[in-house]
């Protein structure tokens, strides 16, 4: 996926990293239009889900999903979802979070987007995101509809 703001430079995005509890789910139930929008973004994007898998959920939440499932040990998160971007290749990857465990992976990512869900969203991670969204379909509009990415990011 390759999108050009304006600005702000040029993306080349290969993979998308998300979160899954408070990012495209609910106490561990996955959000309504989520399954359709990724299955429509795994045309363009290699999907990626990290996970403490708080509810035991996550797996059969995302059955039918094209997407690598990653359960992350509980301890030391954010360092676990940064190291995975840096292995995909941080410069290619767009990660979407809402949770202090999910902020260096934002950051770090050449897109973070913060998504702001029922269980709200830790300030540090918003500011290291280049994007604030009001739900995880907001969210993945701005990659299904690059133009509302652009409009937010450019100079």
């Amino acid at each position: 996926m390759d999108i050009s703001i304006p600005g702000y430079g040029d993306l080349h995005l290969e993979h998308l990293v998300m979160d899954y509890n408070g990012t495209l789910a609910v106490d561990g139930v996955l959000i309504e239009g989520v399954k359709e929008a990724l299955i429509a973004l795994s045309k363009d994007l290699t999907l990626h889900v990290l996970t403490a898998d708080t509810f035991g959920r996550a797996r059969a939440g995302l059955e039918g999903v094209p997407c690598r499932l990653t359960v992350l040990p509980v301890e030391n998160q954010q360092a676990g979802k940064l190291a995975y971007v840096k292995a995909l290749g941080a410069e290619h990857t767009v990660s979407i979070g809402n949770g202090r465990n999910d902020q260096l992976m934002l950051k770090e990512s050449r897109l973070g987007i913060a998504v702001i869900l029922e269980e709200g969203a830790c300030v540090e991670t918003i500011l290291s995101a280049d994007v604030a969204c009001p739900s995880i379909g907001s969210a993945l509009d701005l990659l299904r509809h690059p133009l509302r990415l652009t409009a937010t990011l450019r100079s």
